[in-house]
């Protein structure tokens, strides 16, 4: 565990304290302080202020033990507020931190199990029996500690999907940069092939961490986006990893109506549902497989299979394969959480994660199918009638228009994160610099012999986040373009009002969205 995770438990229910090896409390989060009071409140107290003797010796004994001996959690009781002995769960974690051993100790009431006292017979119950204080009190306390073991597990997925977004977004960077450069005939070309493959399917099991640990809504109005270009851009993804295998057909309105769509999300619903296709139809025999895009305009409502479309605009996207098909008690089932009719390495959260995508965008998912005919998967988003014609592909843009010569600035705290966009966007003629800190990055910007004309910088850092790094930037040099990033941050973020890059992405990603920005082609909706 890092230390800047210790920082993403300012926010927790729960007490959460930074020790060093000589158990000294080098940071106390809001919960710790409330709980244990001032005793905290001093500059580097000792654990040992509000550690019971009940625990058995000194506080170095017990980690010196736990060290040889390591356990998820302990056992432990403390001293709270008011000088009162309480019992806690105590989760345990050790890191080095420049050449320092650290610990972390959250800590969970270790609420123990209450014996409900048996019924005295009686001849009537009151008819508004009240529950006793005593059984209310642990129901009570049962009830918060359910809510802050949640809590606890929300905030390890949130950390884990951050550093994994973070590792998957210098694999696919690399791998895309070399796949640009390699030839269509190179002998390494497959196996970097099934390099990015294997990351995307990392990124999506990353990506459903980052949902199940996002508690808010997203009330953000989402972006005009084309679907022609999205559907173009899976399409080429299983394209270039099936090869000849199965036969695509592309049937694309010219001018789709205008959708509003989170582009990270509905882009994983539809490789989501290409993938279910291309198990389908195997890669055994010649098998195809049809795209449409269209709009539609109900006049009245409309039923699809189990799907009722209101009256209004919608665009749809229907994935058709001629595979083996769904059987009829099985198709009901198919966005059941957990169901699946595959071998037990799938985790039968694919369609289940589609349904909920499209439908947090207020759209509709209909599969149809036949055995032994095929499957069709359709997508409907609501749309406005107004039309956003079809643009080239960003797989197709020339290689050239992705080169540059301004001066782009990257700041992440992770190495190597810089390391890959420094590698990348050089490679296509931009003087690059990197900060793995927002004060470093404030300290080259202040530099007078320096022009930055672009900083890319990450939503989620210790000590400066982005969000503050973006409001000194501005105030020291108004018009520097920025590009805002991260693996967690909702997309379009509204508080930073800067274009977004979606962690992970790939060079191209990266190189388009820079080129975008300084041509000023890209605007924050």
């Amino acid at each position: 565990m890092k230390p800047e995770v210790v920082s993403g438990l300012e926010g927790a229910a729960w007490p959460a304290l930074l020790l060093n090896a000589n158990c000294v409390v080098m940071h106390a989060n809001p919960a710790a302080l409330k709980v244990f009071g001032e005793t905290l409140a001093g500059e580097m107290p000792q654990l040992l202020m509000i550690w019971s003797p009940e625990n058995g010796g000194m506080p170095e004994g017990f980690f010196a033990r736990w060290q040889r001996a390591p356990t998820a959690t302990a056992d432990l009781k403390f001293r709270v507020a008011h000088g009162v002995t309480m019992k806690f769960r105590a989760a345990i974690c050790a890191f080095n931190s420049e050449g320092q051993q650290r610990f972390v100790l959250q800590l969970l009431p270790a609420i123990e199990p209450v014996a409900a006292p048996a019924p005295t017979p009686a001849p009537e119950v009151p008819a508004k029996a009240s529950v006793p204080v005593e059984a209310k009190a642990v129901l009570d306390a049962n009830g918060l500690q359910l809510k802050q073991k949640l809590d606890c597990a929300l905030q390890l997925a949130r950390s884990v999907s951050l550093d994994f977004n973070n590792a998957l977004t210098s694999i696919l960077g690399h791998t895309s940069f070399l796949l640009d450069k390699a030839e269509a005939g190179h002998p390494w070309r497959h196996s970097l092939m099934e390099v990015e493959k294997s990351a995307a399917h990392a990124a999506e099991i990353a990506n459903e961490l980052t949902v199940f640990s996002r508690q808010e809504k997203e009330t953000h109005r989402a972006p005009q986006g084309n679907l022609n270009t999205m559907v173009n851009h899976c399409v080429d993804f299983f394209r270039a990893a099936q090869g000849n295998k199965i036969a695509w057909k592309m049937q694309l309105e010219r001018e789709l109506f205008v959708v509003r769509f989170d582009e990270a999300k509905v882009q994983q619903a539809l490789t989501k549902i290409m993938e279910n296709a291309v198990e389908a139809v195997g890669t055994d025999r010649d098998g195809q497989i049809v795209i449409q895009t269209r709009n539609m305009n109900l006049s009245e409502p409309t039923q699809d299979c189990n799907v009722r479309l209101e009256a209004g605009n919608y665009v749809s996207v229907e994935v058709t394969d001629d595979g083996a098909g769904i059987e009829p008690d099985v198709l009901p089932r198919i966005f059941e959480p957990f169901f699946t009719t595959k071998d037990k390495s799938h985790r039968g959260l694919g369609l289940a994660l589609v349904y909920g995508l499209v439908t947090n965008h207020g759209g509709s998912v209909a599969v149809s199918s036949q055995p032994g005919v095929g499957t069709s998967a359709r997508i409907y988003l609501p749309a406005e009638k107004q039309s956003i014609r079809v643009c080239e592909d960003p797989g197709s843009v020339p290689e050239d228009d992705l080169h540059g010569m301004e001066t782009v600035l990257m700041v992440d705290d992770e190495n190597m994160l810089l390391t890959m966009a420094e590698t990348v966007l050089s490679e296509y003629g931009y003087c690059v610099l990197t900060a793995n800190s927002g004060q470093k990055a404030l300290a080259i910007l202040s530099q007078g012999d320096v022009q930055v004309d672009l900083i890319i910088t990450d939503l989620v850092m210790p000590t400066m986040g982005g969000r503050e790094l973006i409001e000194r930037v501005r105030r020291l040099a108004p018009d520097t373009r920025i590009i805002s990033t991260s693996g967690y941050v909702l997309s379009a973020d509204k508080q930073t009002g800067t274009p977004y890059l979606q962690k992970p992405f790939t060079s191209r990603d990266l190189l388009l969205k820079v080129k975008q920005v300084l041509a000023g082609t890209l605007a924050v909706d």
